[in-house]
Protein backbone atom coordinates (compact mmCIF):
# COMPACT_ATOMS: atom_id res chain seq x y z
CA UNK A 1 0.00 0.00 0.00
CA UNK A 2 1.63 3.09 -0.81
CA UNK A 3 1.34 6.33 1.25
CA UNK A 4 -0.82 9.05 1.34
CA UNK A 5 -0.25 12.38 2.85
CA UNK A 6 -3.87 12.91 3.91
CA UNK A 7 -5.76 12.01 6.54
CA UNK A 8 -9.02 10.26 6.65
CA UNK A 9 -11.83 10.24 8.83
CA UNK A 10 -14.04 7.21 9.69
CA UNK A 11 -17.87 7.96 10.02
CA UNK A 12 -20.06 5.49 11.89
CA UNK A 13 -23.23 6.23 14.55
CA UNK A 14 -22.10 5.73 17.80
CA UNK A 15 -24.28 2.50 18.79
CA UNK A 16 -25.86 0.28 15.97
CA UNK A 17 -27.95 -2.96 17.08
CA UNK A 18 -28.08 -5.75 13.82
CA UNK A 19 -30.73 -8.67 14.19
CA UNK A 20 -34.01 -9.78 15.33
CA UNK A 21 -36.19 -8.85 17.05
CA UNK A 22 -33.63 -5.02 17.68
CA UNK A 23 -36.97 -2.94 16.98
CA UNK A 24 -38.28 -3.72 20.49
CA UNK A 25 -35.14 -1.54 21.98
CA UNK A 26 -36.78 1.90 20.53
CA UNK A 27 -38.54 3.03 23.36
CA UNK A 28 -35.33 2.41 25.80
CA UNK A 29 -32.72 3.77 23.10
CA UNK A 30 -34.42 7.17 22.28
CA UNK A 31 -34.72 7.55 25.84
CA UNK A 32 -31.04 7.22 26.39
CA UNK A 33 -30.39 9.76 24.16
CA UNK A 34 -32.85 12.29 25.89
CA UNK A 35 -35.57 11.77 23.59
CA UNK A 36 -38.63 12.02 25.35
CA UNK A 37 -41.34 12.82 22.83
CA UNK A 38 -40.01 11.99 19.11
CA UNK A 39 -41.91 13.17 15.59
CA UNK A 40 -41.78 9.19 13.94
CA UNK A 41 -41.08 9.79 10.43
CA UNK A 42 -42.40 7.47 7.76
CA UNK A 43 -44.45 6.75 4.35
CA UNK A 44 -47.38 5.65 3.45
CA UNK A 45 -46.04 2.19 2.83
CA UNK A 46 -44.69 1.80 5.91
CA UNK A 47 -47.91 2.81 7.56
CA UNK A 48 -50.21 0.70 5.12
CA UNK A 49 -48.49 -2.78 6.41
CA UNK A 50 -48.69 -2.10 10.29
CA UNK A 51 -45.57 -1.53 10.99
CA UNK A 52 -45.35 2.02 12.08
CA UNK A 53 -48.43 1.00 14.50
CA UNK A 54 -46.28 -1.82 15.83
CA UNK A 55 -43.35 0.99 16.77
CA UNK A 56 -45.73 3.45 18.04
CA UNK A 57 -47.34 0.94 19.97
CA UNK A 58 -44.27 -0.13 21.64
CA UNK A 59 -43.63 3.40 22.52
CA UNK A 60 -46.48 3.50 24.11
CA UNK A 61 -45.96 0.84 25.97
CA UNK A 62 -43.22 2.27 27.69
CA UNK A 63 -45.45 5.51 28.38
CA UNK A 64 -43.83 7.36 25.65
CA UNK A 65 -45.88 9.59 23.24
CA UNK A 66 -45.09 10.60 19.28
CA UNK A 67 -46.18 12.10 16.79
CA UNK A 68 -46.37 10.31 13.18
CA UNK A 69 -45.26 12.33 10.03
CA UNK A 70 -45.89 9.76 7.17
CA UNK A 71 -46.54 11.68 3.82
CA UNK A 72 -42.26 11.26 3.15
CA UNK A 73 -42.81 9.81 -0.78
CA UNK A 74 -40.24 8.29 -2.81
CA UNK A 75 -36.82 10.65 -4.00
CA UNK A 76 -38.06 12.72 -0.86
CA UNK A 77 -38.61 16.78 -1.63
CA UNK A 78 -37.82 19.73 -0.07
CA UNK A 79 -41.61 19.95 0.73
CA UNK A 80 -41.15 16.69 2.29
CA UNK A 81 -39.06 18.44 5.08
CA UNK A 82 -40.28 21.54 5.35
CA UNK A 83 -43.90 19.43 6.03
CA UNK A 84 -41.84 17.13 8.41
CA UNK A 85 -40.25 20.79 10.07
CA UNK A 86 -43.77 21.63 10.81
CA UNK A 87 -45.26 18.73 12.16
CA UNK A 88 -42.17 18.42 14.59
CA UNK A 89 -42.62 22.27 15.87
CA UNK A 90 -46.73 21.86 15.98
CA UNK A 91 -46.20 18.41 17.86
CA UNK A 92 -43.47 19.84 20.59
CA UNK A 93 -41.29 17.30 20.02
CA UNK A 94 -37.91 16.80 20.93
CA UNK A 95 -36.67 14.29 18.83
CA UNK A 96 -36.22 11.76 16.19
CA UNK A 97 -37.02 8.28 14.76
CA UNK A 98 -36.87 7.61 11.52
CA UNK A 99 -38.68 3.87 10.40
CA UNK A 100 -38.51 2.87 6.71
CA UNK A 101 -35.79 2.89 4.05
CA UNK A 102 -33.51 5.66 2.37
CA UNK A 103 -36.63 7.52 1.39
CA UNK A 104 -37.78 7.91 5.06
CA UNK A 105 -34.14 8.23 6.78
CA UNK A 106 -33.29 11.27 4.38
CA UNK A 107 -36.30 13.19 4.93
CA UNK A 108 -35.78 12.90 8.66
CA UNK A 109 -32.50 14.04 8.61
CA UNK A 110 -33.29 16.95 6.47
CA UNK A 111 -35.98 17.64 9.06
CA UNK A 112 -33.48 17.33 11.95
CA UNK A 113 -30.87 19.71 9.77
CA UNK A 114 -33.60 22.70 9.69
CA UNK A 115 -34.85 21.79 13.35
CA UNK A 116 -31.42 22.29 14.41
CA UNK A 117 -30.10 25.15 12.31
CA UNK A 118 -32.80 26.58 11.10
CA UNK A 119 -32.61 28.15 7.39
CA UNK A 120 -34.39 25.59 4.66
CA UNK A 121 -33.34 22.42 3.48
CA UNK A 122 -31.70 24.34 0.34
CA UNK A 123 -29.01 25.78 2.66
CA UNK A 124 -27.12 22.67 3.58
CA UNK A 125 -26.36 21.17 -0.28
CA UNK A 126 -22.65 20.52 -0.45
CA UNK A 127 -20.22 19.34 2.38
CA UNK A 128 -20.72 19.65 6.32
CA UNK A 129 -22.28 22.99 5.94
CA UNK A 130 -24.24 22.56 9.46
CA UNK A 131 -22.93 24.38 12.18
CA UNK A 132 -25.56 22.94 15.50
CA UNK A 133 -26.21 19.09 15.77
CA UNK A 134 -29.17 17.14 15.13
CA UNK A 135 -31.57 16.95 18.07
CA UNK A 136 -31.23 12.96 19.59
CA UNK A 137 -32.46 10.70 16.56
CA UNK A 138 -32.53 6.94 16.06
CA UNK A 139 -33.17 5.52 12.45
CA UNK A 140 -34.33 2.37 12.36
CA UNK A 141 -34.15 0.16 9.09
CA UNK A 142 -37.13 -1.73 6.94
CA UNK A 143 -34.83 -2.24 3.90
CA UNK A 144 -31.93 -3.69 2.62
CA UNK A 145 -29.90 -1.23 0.62
CA UNK A 146 -29.42 2.27 1.53
CA UNK A 147 -27.67 2.34 4.36
CA UNK A 148 -29.00 5.61 5.09
CA UNK A 149 -29.77 4.51 8.58
CA UNK A 150 -26.08 5.09 9.33
CA UNK A 151 -24.39 7.21 7.09
CA UNK A 152 -23.76 10.99 6.92
CA UNK A 153 -25.45 11.48 3.57
CA UNK A 154 -28.74 13.02 3.03
CA UNK A 155 -30.36 13.31 -0.70
CA UNK A 156 -33.38 15.65 -1.22
CA UNK A 157 -34.86 16.19 -4.37
CA UNK A 158 -35.36 20.09 -4.97
CA UNK A 159 -38.93 20.31 -6.74
CA UNK A 160 -37.94 23.75 -8.66
CA UNK A 161 -34.97 22.56 -10.02
CA UNK A 162 -35.78 19.09 -10.17
CA UNK A 163 -32.53 18.25 -9.24
CA UNK A 164 -31.16 15.49 -6.21
CA UNK A 165 -29.35 18.10 -3.86
CA UNK A 166 -26.30 15.82 -1.92
CA UNK A 167 -26.55 16.86 1.25
CA UNK A 168 -23.04 15.05 3.06
CA UNK A 169 -22.59 16.39 6.69
CA UNK A 170 -21.21 14.49 9.78
CA UNK A 171 -23.76 15.76 11.66
CA UNK A 172 -26.45 14.05 9.90
CA UNK A 173 -25.14 10.57 11.07
CA UNK A 174 -27.53 9.26 13.33
CA UNK A 175 -26.98 8.94 16.93
CA UNK A 176 -28.43 5.03 16.99
CA UNK A 177 -28.53 2.68 13.88
CA UNK A 178 -31.34 -0.48 14.27
CA UNK A 179 -31.14 -3.19 11.41
CA UNK A 180 -33.81 -5.79 12.51
CA UNK A 181 -34.31 -8.41 9.60
CA UNK A 182 -37.64 -9.32 10.90
CA UNK A 183 -38.67 -5.52 9.43
CA UNK A 184 -37.90 -6.57 6.09
CA UNK A 185 -39.24 -9.75 5.79
CA UNK A 186 -42.33 -8.15 4.01
CA UNK A 187 -40.11 -6.37 1.89
CA UNK A 188 -41.71 -7.66 -2.37
CA UNK A 189 -38.97 -9.36 -4.62
CA UNK A 190 -38.89 -6.00 -6.89
CA UNK A 191 -37.68 -3.62 -3.63
CA UNK A 192 -35.73 -6.46 -2.11
CA UNK A 193 -33.61 -6.72 -5.56
CA UNK A 194 -33.48 -3.28 -5.63
CA UNK A 195 -32.46 -2.32 -2.23
CA UNK A 196 -29.73 -5.28 -2.90
CA UNK A 197 -28.47 -3.77 -6.05
CA UNK A 198 -28.01 -0.50 -4.37
CA UNK A 199 -26.34 -1.63 -1.80
CA UNK A 200 -24.04 -3.44 -4.11
CA UNK A 201 -23.34 -0.28 -6.05
CA UNK A 202 -22.35 1.40 -2.89
CA UNK A 203 -19.61 -1.16 -2.19
CA UNK A 204 -18.25 -1.31 -5.67
CA UNK A 205 -17.77 2.21 -5.59
CA UNK A 206 -16.27 2.64 -2.41
CA UNK A 207 -14.07 -0.21 -3.80
CA UNK A 208 -12.73 1.50 -6.45
CA UNK A 209 -12.99 5.33 -4.81
CA UNK A 210 -9.67 7.45 -5.21
CA UNK A 211 -10.29 7.83 -1.23
CA UNK A 212 -10.50 3.92 -0.65
CA UNK A 213 -8.62 3.02 2.62
CA UNK A 214 -8.01 -0.43 4.41
CA UNK A 215 -10.83 0.19 6.30
CA UNK A 216 -13.40 1.24 3.68
CA UNK A 217 -11.51 -1.92 1.36
CA UNK A 218 -12.59 -4.69 4.39
CA UNK A 219 -16.44 -3.31 4.76
CA UNK A 220 -16.51 -3.52 0.68
CA UNK A 221 -15.18 -6.51 0.32
CA UNK A 222 -17.29 -8.47 3.00
CA UNK A 223 -20.57 -6.37 1.64
CA UNK A 224 -19.84 -8.06 -1.95
CA UNK A 225 -19.54 -11.41 -0.75
CA UNK A 226 -22.17 -11.66 1.49
CA UNK A 227 -24.49 -9.91 -1.63
CA UNK A 228 -23.92 -12.67 -3.65
CA UNK A 229 -24.26 -15.08 -1.27
CA UNK A 230 -27.81 -13.71 -0.06
CA UNK A 231 -29.52 -11.86 -2.51
CA UNK A 232 -30.84 -13.89 -4.80
CA UNK A 233 -32.11 -16.11 -1.73
CA UNK A 234 -33.34 -12.88 -0.65
CA UNK A 235 -35.47 -11.92 -3.77
CA UNK A 236 -36.56 -15.39 -4.32
CA UNK A 237 -38.09 -15.99 -0.59
CA UNK A 238 -38.74 -13.02 1.31
CA UNK A 239 -39.33 -15.19 4.59
CA UNK A 240 -35.71 -16.31 4.33
CA UNK A 241 -34.57 -14.97 7.11
CA UNK A 242 -31.13 -16.56 7.31
CA UNK A 243 -31.11 -14.23 3.70
CA UNK A 244 -32.55 -11.53 5.46
CA UNK A 245 -30.15 -11.43 7.85
CA UNK A 246 -27.47 -11.69 5.79
CA UNK A 247 -28.62 -8.78 3.37
CA UNK A 248 -28.65 -6.22 6.99
CA UNK A 249 -24.96 -6.84 7.44
CA UNK A 250 -24.32 -6.59 3.45
CA UNK A 251 -26.21 -3.09 3.50
CA UNK A 252 -24.41 -1.94 6.61
CA UNK A 253 -20.89 -3.27 5.90
CA UNK A 254 -21.73 -1.48 2.24
CA UNK A 255 -22.39 1.90 4.03
CA UNK A 256 -19.18 1.90 6.32
CA UNK A 257 -17.16 1.53 2.84
CA UNK A 258 -19.46 4.23 1.41
CA UNK A 259 -19.36 6.56 3.80
CA UNK A 260 -16.24 7.14 4.60
CA UNK A 261 -14.48 6.20 0.89
CA UNK A 262 -17.49 8.34 -0.59
CA UNK A 263 -19.03 6.76 -4.45
CA UNK A 264 -18.44 7.84 -7.68
CA UNK A 265 -19.93 8.39 -10.96
CA UNK A 266 -22.94 5.79 -11.15
CA UNK A 267 -24.51 7.70 -8.06
CA UNK A 268 -24.13 10.68 -9.64
CA UNK A 269 -25.67 9.84 -13.02
CA UNK A 270 -28.52 7.76 -11.09
CA UNK A 271 -29.34 10.94 -8.91
CA UNK A 272 -30.70 12.66 -12.19
CA UNK A 273 -32.68 9.97 -13.34
CA UNK A 274 -34.27 10.14 -9.82
CA UNK A 275 -34.69 13.91 -9.84
CA UNK A 276 -35.45 14.29 -13.47
CA UNK A 277 -38.24 11.37 -13.73
CA UNK A 278 -38.45 10.29 -9.90
CA UNK A 279 -37.30 6.83 -10.87
CA UNK A 280 -36.41 4.60 -8.01
CA UNK A 281 -32.94 4.79 -6.73
CA UNK A 282 -31.89 1.19 -6.68
CA UNK A 283 -32.61 0.42 -10.25
CA UNK A 284 -30.89 3.08 -11.80
CA UNK A 285 -27.90 2.27 -9.73
CA UNK A 286 -27.91 -1.17 -11.29
CA UNK A 287 -28.32 -0.11 -14.61
CA UNK A 288 -25.82 2.61 -14.63
CA UNK A 289 -23.33 0.28 -12.98
CA UNK A 290 -21.56 -1.96 -15.16
CA UNK A 291 -22.12 0.69 -17.94
CA UNK A 292 -20.04 3.50 -15.73
CA UNK A 293 -17.58 0.33 -14.38
CA UNK A 294 -16.76 -0.50 -17.61
CA UNK A 295 -15.44 3.07 -18.28
CA UNK A 296 -13.37 3.12 -15.26
CA UNK A 297 -11.81 -0.61 -15.74
CA UNK A 298 -8.81 0.79 -17.09
CA UNK A 299 -8.21 2.89 -13.86
CA UNK A 300 -7.37 -0.23 -11.61
CA UNK A 301 -7.83 -3.25 -13.56
CA UNK A 302 -6.57 -5.19 -10.74
CA UNK A 303 -8.75 -4.37 -8.52
CA UNK A 304 -11.63 -5.23 -10.49
CA UNK A 305 -10.55 -8.55 -11.22
CA UNK A 306 -9.69 -8.78 -7.48
CA UNK A 307 -13.31 -8.28 -7.29
CA UNK A 308 -14.31 -11.06 -9.70
CA UNK A 309 -13.77 -13.57 -7.14
CA UNK A 310 -16.44 -12.42 -4.67
CA UNK A 311 -18.93 -12.12 -7.06
CA UNK A 312 -18.64 -16.39 -8.12
CA UNK A 313 -15.80 -16.23 -10.43
CA UNK A 314 -13.32 -19.10 -10.69
CA UNK A 315 -10.37 -16.71 -11.85
CA UNK A 316 -7.71 -19.49 -12.05
CA UNK A 317 -5.36 -19.10 -15.20
CA UNK A 318 -7.23 -15.96 -16.19
CA UNK A 319 -5.12 -12.55 -16.78
CA UNK A 320 -6.03 -9.45 -14.23
CA UNK A 321 -8.24 -8.20 -17.97
CA UNK A 322 -9.77 -11.03 -18.38
CA UNK A 323 -10.85 -11.34 -14.70
CA UNK A 324 -11.83 -7.76 -14.80
CA UNK A 325 -14.34 -8.33 -17.57
CA UNK A 326 -15.78 -11.30 -15.68
CA UNK A 327 -16.21 -9.36 -12.54
CA UNK A 328 -18.61 -6.87 -14.90
CA UNK A 329 -20.09 -9.88 -16.11
CA UNK A 330 -20.96 -11.25 -12.82
CA UNK A 331 -22.79 -8.03 -11.86
CA UNK A 332 -25.03 -8.09 -15.23
CA UNK A 333 -26.02 -11.49 -14.56
CA UNK A 334 -26.79 -10.39 -11.02
CA UNK A 335 -28.71 -7.57 -11.97
CA UNK A 336 -30.57 -9.87 -14.37
CA UNK A 337 -31.32 -13.08 -12.01
CA UNK A 338 -32.92 -10.78 -9.62
CA UNK A 339 -35.33 -8.79 -12.30
CA UNK A 340 -33.92 -5.33 -12.93
CA UNK A 341 -34.90 -3.68 -15.74
CA UNK A 342 -32.44 -4.17 -18.48
CA UNK A 343 -32.54 -0.05 -19.33
CA UNK A 344 -33.41 3.18 -18.31
CA UNK A 345 -36.44 3.19 -21.25
CA UNK A 346 -37.97 -0.28 -19.96
CA UNK A 347 -37.55 1.21 -16.12
CA UNK A 348 -39.33 4.38 -16.92
CA UNK A 349 -41.82 2.08 -18.84
CA UNK A 350 -42.59 0.14 -15.25
CA UNK A 351 -43.00 3.48 -13.64
CA UNK A 352 -45.29 4.97 -16.34
CA UNK A 353 -42.37 7.67 -16.97
CA UNK A 354 -40.32 8.01 -20.15
CA UNK A 355 -36.84 8.33 -20.63
CA UNK A 356 -35.93 10.47 -23.12
CA UNK A 357 -33.04 10.78 -24.95
CA UNK A 358 -33.71 14.67 -25.31
CA UNK A 359 -32.86 14.81 -21.77
CA UNK A 360 -29.77 13.82 -21.50
CA UNK A 361 -27.77 16.95 -21.78
CA UNK A 362 -29.69 18.57 -18.83
CA UNK A 363 -29.36 15.25 -16.87
CA UNK A 364 -25.10 15.39 -18.15
CA UNK A 365 -24.68 19.46 -16.65
CA UNK A 366 -26.65 18.27 -13.41
CA UNK A 367 -24.47 14.99 -12.91
CA UNK A 368 -21.24 16.68 -13.81
CA UNK A 369 -22.22 19.30 -10.44
CA UNK A 370 -22.92 16.10 -8.35
CA UNK A 371 -20.65 15.70 -5.11
CA UNK A 372 -20.59 12.07 -5.31
CA UNK A 373 -18.18 12.42 -8.73
CA UNK A 374 -15.16 13.66 -7.06
CA UNK A 375 -13.97 10.53 -6.38
CA UNK A 376 -14.65 8.03 -9.20
CA UNK A 377 -11.49 6.49 -10.02
CA UNK A 378 -11.36 7.55 -13.94
CA UNK A 379 -12.27 11.77 -14.86
CA UNK A 380 -15.33 11.87 -17.09
CA UNK A 381 -16.10 14.67 -19.73
CA UNK A 382 -19.61 15.96 -20.58
CA UNK A 383 -19.11 13.38 -23.39
CA UNK A 384 -18.66 10.43 -21.37
CA UNK A 385 -21.42 10.81 -19.07
CA UNK A 386 -23.65 11.51 -22.22
CA UNK A 387 -22.77 8.30 -23.83
CA UNK A 388 -23.20 6.33 -20.83
CA UNK A 389 -27.03 7.51 -20.55
CA UNK A 390 -27.38 7.02 -23.92
CA UNK A 391 -26.00 3.36 -23.50
CA UNK A 392 -28.29 2.74 -20.85
CA UNK A 393 -31.27 3.48 -22.69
Amino acid sequence: MAVREEVYGFFIPSVTLIGIGAHKEIPARIRSLGGKKPLLVTDKGITGCGITQQVVDILKADGMECVVYDDTIPNPTDKNVADGVEAYKAGGCDSLITLGGGSSHDCGKGVGLVIANGGTIHDFEGVDKSTKAMPPYIAVNTTAGTASEMTRFCIITDTSRKVKMAIVDWRVTPGIALDDPLLMMGMPPALTAATGMDALTHSVEAWVSTIATPITDACAEKSIRLINQHLRAAVANGQDIVAREGMCYAQYLGGMAFNNASLGHVHAMAHQLGGFYDLPHGECNAILLPYVEQYNLISNVDRFATMAEWLGVNTTGMSPRVAADAALDAIRQLSADVGIPSGLIALGEKYGKKVSEKDIPTMTANAQKDACGLTNPRSMTDEAVAAIYKAAL
